[in-house]
């Protein structure tokens, strides 16, 4: 019995000690194989060559014989004329309630993009607000987002400012500065747009 126990602890240390052998062939066999005299082998193309095709030959252009080439007949008579198209005008309350919803007029010159100094459109943006903490401003911009509006942020020294925008036409802005005055308590200024 003791015998076998030394035999059984002599197999194990002989275990161990191939394990232990292992391990650190492992980790060195990288270091000893790091493929310094590998070359690359030369891979033969197997791509047979482009076959020969047969020269295209050109078709000439078919004669005709006959000179008497038979033309449509133009017939110049003038075109039948249409009953001319009567127009209703719409009735006297549909135009009133029409101009109080319209806005007050603007000439298209006015209301036109203008150059600047240097040739470039001038745009603006609705100013909304300015605040320190950024998480108010991402808000703001978060809820008019969600209404439609195109909406951007812009950080200056210590403020983070809201705009809306921006459009080439500056009357579009003053119309969304009043509706936004109403829906949202928010008086806003137009400023030039930048890109700064």
């Amino acid at each position: 019995m003791a015998q076998d126990a030394l035999i059984q602890a002599s197999i194990r240390r002989r275990l161990l000690g191939l394990g232990a052998l292992l391990v650190i062939s492992l980790s060195i066999a990288p270091l000893i194989f790091d493929a310094a005299g590998y070359k690359e082998r030369k891979i033969v193309d197997r791509i047979p060559p482009a076959p020969t095709l047969p020269p295209v030959m050109e078709a000439a252009p078919a004669v005709v014989l006959d000179d008497t080439i038979n033309e449509p007949e133009v017939i110049n008579e003038p075109a039948p004329v249409a009953q001319p198209v009567v127009i209703k005008a719409p009735p006297v309350e549909v135009v009133e309630k029409m101009k109080q919803r319209a806005p007050e007029e603007v000439s298209q010159a006015e209301d036109m993009p203008a150059l600047d100094e240097n040739g470039i459109p001038a745009a603006w943006s609705l100013q909304l607000a300015s605040f320190k903490d950024e998480r108010n401003a991402k808000s703001l911009r978060a809820d008019l987002t969600k209404a439609g509006y195109k909406v951007y942020i812009r950080r200056a020294n210590d403020l983070v400012r809201v705009y809306i925008g921006p459009e080439m036409q500056r009357t579009r802005l003053e119309s969304l500065k009043e509706s936004i005055k109403e829906q949202y308590s928010l008086d806003g200024m137009i400023v030039r747009f930048t890109t700064q």
